[in-house]
């Protein structure tokens, strides 16, 4: 099978936004799946040449003709024809996993994605994951079940915490200035604890929101603009790639720089495999982005980067010579008093930090970051990312509010409508600014719309994904 090659550039999904059931169909979606009805063709006649027409420069670069031909004859096809085929998911309105199902009886998932040229860049095989079982009993939660509203929330949040890889899952809502929360599962498999509205999870890429508010910030108090570009910020060994100099600020929050999601060679400087960010450095980043080449013209194309955010949560600190954690504290958590989310788990925090697990329910570590920290590193309690979440929702004339209000500003809406990181979605019809997020060991989702007041918050010690969740209560809720 395909595997290693391409390792590095399947991971590119790591910690990324995930579109939802909701986005569904984008135009790069139609794009993938066009392609994939070419790989079956050239798949089903065995013509591994064609196949490989199919593939853009960079996976060319990984893997010679003579190579492909070879695990295409002795590997791929000897599973036979595809015979059935299905989307399973299409992750970060870039990755699709499909499942397919051969001749010989045999069932793998297919991972593609397709270049600016919209040519082949990731085109792995893997063994299919199966869905995961249930619990033998009922998950622990704090819900009473009284009211309607209750069971509806507990119907979806089953569907969730009883599945077997699942463990806890602390959700918050607030509605009509009314605050519920509804805890289920357990802080660490066996213990028998619920989690709180004070429990700590990983958050994920919901950390780019707190990025682009610092950005918001620094904006309207005259210290950068939106325009400006990065090579502005950028030590001068870094600033002369003519590659940089068409990259904004803007580009960078809203995913619209033409970076790619990692550098390449992330993985290959990553030392602990469940603990990818904790040794990237600046060193290492400036390294790639003094050669780099970028993926499309900045401004003209959506493609979720962490390393874009990275890099502007850089700029940002070399602007007010402080550490991202600090800036977070200095403008945004102590403002609002959200004393519970941070970059580092203290000693005193630590008791009401999660343990956490991977998407196979298999515990994992909680991740550390160095040079990305802007783009997925704090952790954070649905209490405090309801009070976040209020402060969004709420226009008042505070420094803060005004940054926040800035942050909601469509900059890019062209397949994805998005502002300062704050994607812009629809459920049945009502737009949501929302983010989501994601570890190995921890999912999130933060919703809200300011005209319905109405915001929820899910966290999850689990890397099986929230969206669902989140949706399926909004549904229920407006």
């Amino acid at each position: 099978m395909i595997a290693k090659s391409f390792y590095h550039s399947v991971l590119v999904i790591l910690l990324s936004f995930a579109s939802l059931n909701t986005i569904a169909q984008s135009v790069e979606q139609r794009k993938t799946d066009s392609v994939f009805q070419l790989v079956k063709v050239q798949f089903n006649a065995k013509n591994a040449d064609q196949l490989y027409e199919l593939t853009g420069s960079r996976l060319k670069q990984d893997l010679i003709i003579e190579t492909f031909r070879n695990i295409c004859n002795n590997q791929l096809f000897t599973l036979g024809e595809i015979k059935e085929s299905s989307l399973i998911s299409f992750e970060n309105n870039k990755v699709a996993t499909y499942k397919l199902t051969f001749s010989t009886g045999q069932i793998l998932q297919l991972l593609m994605s397709l270049d600016r040229n919209d040519k082949l860049e990731v085109f792995l095989f893997q063994p299919y994951k199966k869905a995961e079982g249930v619990k033998k009993s009922l998950a622990l939660t704090s819900n009473p079940l009284k009211t309607i509203e209750d069971k509806q929330i507990d119907s979806v949040a089953r569907t969730y915490i009883q599945k077997a890889n699942t463990v806890g899952l602390s959700i918050g809502i607030l509605k009509d200035n009314k605050i519920s929360y509804y805890e289920y599962g357990e802080t660490d498999r066996g213990n028998g604890k619920l989690p709180t509205g004070s429990t700590l999870f990983e958050i994920g890429s919901i950390t780019k929101t707190f990025t682009a508010t610092l950005l918001a910030l620094y904006i309207n108090e005259g210290k950068v603009k939106l325009s400006d570009p990065i090579v502005k910020y950028l030590p001068d060994s870094v600033a002369a790639n003519p590659a940089l100099h068409g990259i904004t600020l803007e580009d960078l929050s809203n995913h619209t720089s033409g970076l790619p999601s990692l550098p390449p060679d992330f993985f290959a400087h990553v030392t602990d495999t469940l603990n990818p960010y904790k040794n990237y450095t600046k060193r290492l980043l400036y390294a790639y982005l003094k050669t780099c080449t970028l993926n499309s013209k900045p401004g003209e194309k959506y493609a979720y980067s962490n390393m874009a955010v990275g890099l502007l949560g850089d700029i940002l600190e070399r602007i007010s010579g402080k550490p991202f954690e600090q800036m977070v504290m200095d403008n945004i958590t102590q403002p609002l008093q959200m004393t519970s989310t941070v970059q580092h788990i203290t000693p005193l925090l630590k008791p009401r930090f999660v343990s956490v697990y991977n998407d196979g329910g298999k515990p994992t570590e909680a991740w550390d970051f160095s040079a990305l920290a802007p783009c997925g590193s704090l952790k954070s309690t649905v209490n405090n990312l309801l009070v976040y979440a209020k402060a969004n929702m709420i226009k008042s004339n505070t420094r803060l509010s005004k940054a926040f209000e800035l942050t909601h500003q469509v900059t890019f809406d062209k397949d994805v409508k998005i502002g300062l990181a704050w994607h812009i979605i629809k459920v049945d019809g009502v737009e949501y600014y929302f983010h989501n997020g994601g570890t190995y060991g921890s999912s999130s989702f933060l919703a809200f719309n300011p005209e319905k007041n109405i915001a929820i918050v899910i966290l999850s010690n689990c890397g099986e994904g929230v969206d669902l969740v989140g949706v399926g209560i909004l549904k229920r809720l407006q």
